[in-house]
């Protein structure tokens, strides 16, 4: 047997894995039946995420804090954003935004912050001002001079979608791991990023500076909701990831706009202002600053 049959058999044999990522679909009956696992797939059923292992303090070597933006609008990202349309598509494909945001309304997902420094908590409640705008109009006013009771035509209600989020930012905590002799990554804390929904249609107001952090997830605590939200493949659909699986082995791209310093974490910007190209250098800068890092720990 050569290599070429070794290599056939090896795909054949992972092809029942592949089905079961289908849910059932080549077994349906009827339309209903897909997406619902049969009992022997349940009980064969070991799809859980990777766990992380236990670091000990005295194990890290060297540590940097970073602050990470990705943003939507490039390519590779499109995995974070789509799918905008809910309604024609199925309920095992959402975008990331949407996954968090059910989660919180649900109560599942409790681990909500004001900030990335997880010290105010926030319940969706808490939310509501963030997320919705309701708005009067002059006739809406007028009723309301008059003592009359508003008519509901007169008031609108704006409330942010998945289709506003304009990126999203990270934190995370890159180190070094004398025990296992490498350099190692750990996201803490993910918040989606859209414009004040207060000011969203008002075209007087730059778009940068209309930007605002809904909220920060502590990301440890929503690994098993990430897991179980799936991410479309394009390269086999019948093998989608977890958004678990695409944000740990960091299937995307961001951009460094902040690090742990002595001037209180100071933004990028906060000290190379107006130029955007020496901000892009100075994040590049510290990006390869991390991966130095790990060569001159080898370095005698």
């Amino acid at each position: 047997m050569n290599w070429k049959h070794v290599i056939l058999v090896g795909v054949l044999s992972a092809l029942p894995v592949a089905a079961m990522a289908q849910a059932n679909i080549l077994n349906a009956k009827k339309p209903e039946q897909i997406g619902k696992k049969t009992e022997a797939q349940i009980l064969a059923d070991n799809d859980v995420f990777l766990e992380y292992g236990y670091v000990d303090d005295r194990d890290i070597l060297w540590s940097k804090t970073v602050w990470e933006v990705i943003d939507l609008d490039q390519r590779v990202n499109f995995p974070l954003y789509y799918p905008l349309d809910t309604i024609d598509i199925g309920a095992d494909r959402r975008s990331l935004y949407d996954v968090l945001i059910k989660n919180i309304k649900n109560g599942k997902l409790t681990d909500v912050y004001v900030d990335s420094y997880f010290t105010e908590k926030r319940k969706f409640s808490d939310l509501a001002a963030t997320l919705k705008k309701v708005d009067t109009t002059d006739l809406g006013y007028e009723q309301y001079n008059a003592g009359e009771q508003i008519s509901p035509e007169y008031i609108n209600q704006r409330e942010l979608t998945a289709a506003d989020i304009e990126e999203y930012r990270i934190k995370g905590i890159w180190y070094f791991d004398k025990r296992q002799g490498e350099l190692k990554y750990r996201m803490l804390g993910i918040a989606p990023v859209a414009p004040d929904v207060n000011f969203i249609d008002d075209e007087s107001m730059s778009p940068e500076d209309a930007k605002v952090e809904l909220f920060w997830v502590w990301f440890p605590s929503a690994r098993q909701i990430l897991h179980e939200a799936k991410v479309f493949n394009q390269r086999n659909s019948a093998m989608p990831i977890s958004f678990d699986m695409l944000l740990n082995s960091r299937r995307f791209n961001a951009t460094i706009y902040k690090e742990d310093n002595v001037h209180g974490d100071r933004e990028i910007t906060e000290y190379i202002a107006d130029n955007a190209l020496f901000q892009l250098l100075e994040s590049q800068r510290i990006k390869e600053e991390i991966r130095d890092r790990e060569q001159d720990m080898w370095a005698y």
